[in-house]
């Protein structure tokens, strides 16, 4: 028996935002509910709306800069740095950059559209 898994096909989650999300373990990749992580690239410009998660999340940028709107409060982030945003806090991730953003995100417990709380 295997004590491991190899990742070498992540899920490419369709998106209409221009956004590259790159699922390597989580509910759409191996039905996995308790993690997810996921290569990221936000164009220049991106944005969602505001969301209220039910799951923790921890950001890496590898390169260019995010910005984050947490709980009224704005943050940049930029490459080497990292965040974890707590479940239940009213977020909002961006891109209002010149750049393209690339990133890792984790997320405990995984990701889901059902657990997202995104707002309209």
């Amino acid at each position: 028996m295997k004590r491991y898994t190899l990742q070498k096909t992540p899920f490419v989650v369709p998106t209409t935002d221009g956004k590259l999300i790159e699922e390597h373990f989580g509910n759409a990749t191996n039905n996995n509910s308790d993690v997810s992580i996921a290569h990221m690239v936000a164009p220049p410009k991106w944005s969602e709306p505001f969301q209220v998660p039910e799951f923790d999340e921890y950001t890496y940028i590898i390169k260019g800069k995010k910005q984050f709107i947490i709980e009224g409060e704005t943050i940049i982030l930029e490459a080497g740095q990292s965040i974890k945003i707590e479940k239940k806090a009213r977020v909002q991730y961006s891109n209002p950059f010149d750049e393209a953003c690339e990133y890792l995100s984790v997320c405990l417990p995984a990701f889901s559209l059902e657990k997202v709380n995104r707002e309209d």
